[in-house]
Formats: structure tokens, sequence, C-alpha cells
């Protein structure tokens, strides 16, 4: 009788049945399920014929328990909306793949609290690794990482004390390279505008702060910022809503990100102010359309696909005791000026 994919009776398939129908025994099947690379192409084949047919899911949880492997990287990321993590996450699968990993992913909506509960449920999993985004981690979830005793990378920004690893760039420093090149354009009066306002935002701004009150520039009245989460819309609002607070005494405006920076290029345009002569513009995180937009968009770069690269090749690295860097990776920036700030 043809065996079903559930096994006899509707039931579901186990490992005895994908032995039997593949003619080997129980514990041939467990080695090439979970040791590949120690068998024969043949018995491979037949083995994964067998678990095809049958539909059989192997139990990664006592397949763990046996080999105190899980073979899975937890990763915790903000938001999975939100375009900028989209490269950190391709380098991140690119390299866990490879290396014969898997990848298991929770968003925690830029919430400390959240975090904590979804990296109390990535634990749970045995993961033999954690990636994680930031420094803001509240206590309880930076305890659960530390009694894991498993490796930890903190990706996204610089820090002082990371948990483990760490793998970023500085996004003060960065802020203050943007507002710096903005004042030798030529502009005068600088406004800052910025939304949701997580650590990396503030930093940026603390950064764009301390660059021009170096030069007696700053005017905390020209910065305007909401905890609502960024977009385009939003930026051409934040940007109508700015020039008539300030009755148009405002000459360039560094948004905390090219969301809000493109919303603020249109609607400049809707309301007829000439970008760069008039009004310079510059965001943060350099998206592809910041190059293509008329006139192109000044903004900061970061290696994020490297980034994500970088974080999991510590893990894996570091999982296979070969890891010999740096504890702290500074992977760098690039301010990038384009048409958008160029005052003529």
């Amino acid at each position: 009788m043809e065996a079903r994919k559930r096994g006899q009776s509707g039931r579901k398939a186990t490992l005895v049945d994908v032995a039997e129908r593949a003619k080997v025994s129980a514990i041939t099947v467990s080695r090439v399920i979970n040791h590949p690379d120690k068998v024969s192409d043949e018995l491979r084949r037949r083995v994964q014929e067998a678990i095809d047919a049958l539909g059989y899911i192997p139990n990664q949880s006592a397949s763990s328990l046996a080999s105190a492997r899980s073979g899975v990287i937890g990763v915790a990321i903000p938001s999975l909306s939100n375009i900028v993590f989209n490269d950190v996450l391709r380098g991140i699968y690119d390299v866990a793949g490879a290396s014969g990993y898997k990848v298991l992913l929770v968003d925690t909506h830029y919430s400390p609290l959240e975090e904590e509960s979804m990296v109390r449920t990535l634990l749970s999993q045995s993961p033999e690794a954690m990636i994680i985004t930031g420094g803001e981690q509240t206590g309880a979830c930076q305890r659960m990482l530390k009694n894991a005793n498993v490796p930890v990378v903190q990706m996204m920004e610089l820090l002082e004390n990371p948990l483990d690893m760490n793998v970023g760039f500085s996004h003060q420093k960065a802020g203050y390279s943007m507002a710096e090149q903005i004042l030798k354009a030529g502009y005068q009066r600088v406004a800052f505008i910025g939304a949701r306002m997580d650590q990396r935002v503030q930093q940026r701004l603390a950064g764009f702060r301390e660059a021009l009150e170096q030069q007696s520039r700053f005017d905390n009245k020209l910065v305007f910022t909401t905890p609502q989460p960024s977009s385009i819309a939003l930026g051409g609002e934040l940007f109508r809503s700015m020039m008539a607070s300030t009755n148009g005494a405002v000459d360039a405006v560094f948004c905390c990100n090219d969301d809000l920076a493109l919303g603020a290029l249109f609607e400049s345009q809707r309301m007829n102010i000439n970008v760069p002569t008039e009004m310079g513009l510059c965001g943060f995180n350099d998206f592809e359309a910041s190059a293509f937009v008329n006139p192109s968009l000044s903004s900061v770069y970061a290696p994020r696909y490297d980034m994500g690269v970088k974080a999991a090749t510590m893990i894996v690295e570091v999982l296979k005791d070969e890891y010999q860097g740096e504890k702290i990776v500074d992977i760098g920036y690039e301010v990038r000026m384009r048409q958008s700030t160029h005052l003529k």
C-alpha cells in the first residue's frame, strides 16, 4: 500500500516511517538530517525522497536537545516595514544561510518592552546566538541575554559597553559631519526635522546641535520633532509647519532620514521654494531614490549590507571558535553631498 503523507491512518509521519520507506535504520535517517555532510550522496538522496514523499517534518526541538545545537540565530529588529533594515537583513541571511544556520526573526516595533518579550520568545527556541538592534534593552532583557550564555551582537550603532559584541557607526558623529557640511556650503539658518525619535535619531540631533553650537548658529526654535513614525507624507507636513512657524526664516533643513527629506523636497516644490538656492535639504540613510530625484538629495550613507554581513560573520566565527577580531567594530559612514545642498 502506498504510504500517505501523514503516515498510516492519517497520523503524522515519523522518523521511523521515513526509515522504513528508505529501507534504512532510524539512526541513519537521523544522521542524514543532522549531519548530511557525513553520509554518501546516494544515501542522502534516498532519505530525502522518503522525507518528501511522506511530508515528514523533523522535530528540531528534539534534535537540538540531543545535539545541544539548534542551528538557529535569533535576530531582533525594530521594524520589518522600515527599508533601512532590508540590506542589513540581507547581509545576515547571506552569511547565515551559507554557514548552515537558520534565522529566526522578530519585529520589536521600536519598543524596549516588546523587545524584552520578543527576546524571551527567541531564547525559548534555544538559539545558538543572537543579533539585536542598538543598546536600548531593558534591564531584564540584558540579564536574559547575558544568562543565555550565547554570542550576542548589537548592531546599527556604536556602543561604549556592549553586552558582548557590537558592529555599527556613530550616529552622533554622522549628524555632526552632515551639519558641518551644510554650514560649509554657506547656509546660515539651519533647522532640524525628526520623527520617531529613537536613540539613533537623538544621537543625530546631538551631533547636529554640537556642530551648529560651535559656530553659534544653533537655535532650539528651529528643531521640529514628533514621535510619529517617519514617512514621506509626514516630511511634507513637518516642512510646511516649519515654514509657517518660522515665517520662512530658514535656509536649510537637516532631516533625520530620507523619508522626511524626500517629503520636504516635494513640499518645497509645491510651495515654489527653490532647492538648493532658497532652501538646502539633506537626509540620512541614503535611500536609492535619493540619488535620482531632482535635485538629487544629500544624505548620509552607511554600508548596511556590510553591517549585516559583519554581524553574522562575527557570530559564525565565534561559534566555530575562529573569531580573532575586535569586539567593537566601527563600520563607518559617508556624507554624500548632492545637488540639494549646493548653494550658488
